[in-house]
This record gives C-alpha cells, structure tokens and sequence, in this order.
C-alpha cells in the first residue's frame, strides 16, 4: 500500500490519530471527490455573494462562447444529462442570465445565449475563477498542471459510458 503520509504528519488530508480510511486513500475516485470538495469550497469562497455554482459558471461559459448552442448539445458539452441540463437553464433564466431563444435550426429546441445580465456577470466571474484556480494549483509548477489536466481529461475519457 502506497503511504500517504507527508512531511507535516498528516495521512489523507487527516491528522494522523484520525480516521482510518483503509483502501479509499489507493482509490482514483476518493482522492478526486475529496480534491474536488476543497476546490468547490475555495470556489464558494470566492464567488459566494454572486450565488454562483461552478456547474452554473460552465453553463454561463459554454453558451457565452457558443452563442445559440441547444439544450442537447449543452448537455453533451457538459456531460449531463437533459434533464440536469433543463433544471440548470431553468435556474439561470429565471434570475435573468440566461435567454432561450426559438431555434432557426429546429422549432422543437430553443438557441441559448446570455442576458446582458448574464454576460456581465460572467466579466466578473472570469477573474475570480481565474485566481481561484491559480491558489487550487499553486502547489504545481506549469508542467504539472499541464500534466494532471492531461490526465484527468485522459481519465474522463476512457470512462465514458
């Protein structure tokens, strides 16, 4: 078993006379959902007095750089679900980010684009997110970085379903 252990006498972001978490520490998944909660929390922190999920900030970016984009292609781009994708849209438009226009390629489907509001929200967001994402990597220098998204990206992809 790997040990993970580190220089300040912590195991498994616990201190050491915490927990024993067994296997979960070998496990791909417990080390990315609990990396991922941290980094959703330092996300809160920083965006918190705009009420702004990071699922909510990818909608807000993929149809701010796709204008017209549909619900399905959305979901696709995102990796959800219609239905998740629908709820999300539904949130965002009644706070008036998000509009659903008639779509001129299918009349069954609605073109996607964001408010005034929702655009300039989104301006501000950027850098926050930005710097937010800098202190959730500050531990890595660049080519790290590089590396773990690389990874990660491989690993989402060869675990598709």
């Amino acid at each position: 078993m790997k040990d993970q252990s580190s220089k300040s006498g912590k195991k498994n972001g616990a201190a050491s006379n915490a927990v024993n978490y067994g296997v979960l520490p070998d496990l791909i998944g417990f080390n990315l959902r609990r990396t991922q909660i941290r980094i959703f929390q330092d996300f809160a922190r920083t965006v918190g007095r705009h009420d702004v999920t990071p699922g909510q900030f990818g909608v807000l970016e993929i149809i701010n750089a796709n204008p017209g984009l549909n619900q399905s292609e959305l979901g696709l781009a995102m990796g959800v679900d219609r239905s998740t994708v629908v709820a999300v849209i539904d949130r965002l438009e009644k706070r008036d980010m998000v509009v659903r226009d008639p779509s001129p390629k299918d009349r069954r489907s609605y073109a996607l684009r964001l408010s005034q509001k929702g655009e300039d929200l989104l301006k501000t967001l950027v850098p926050l997110v930005q710097e937010h994402d800098r202190r959730a990597g500050e531990v890595l220098n660049d080519d790290e970085t590089a590396t773990l998204i690389d990874y990660l990206r491989r690993l989402e992809e060869s675990n598709q379903s």
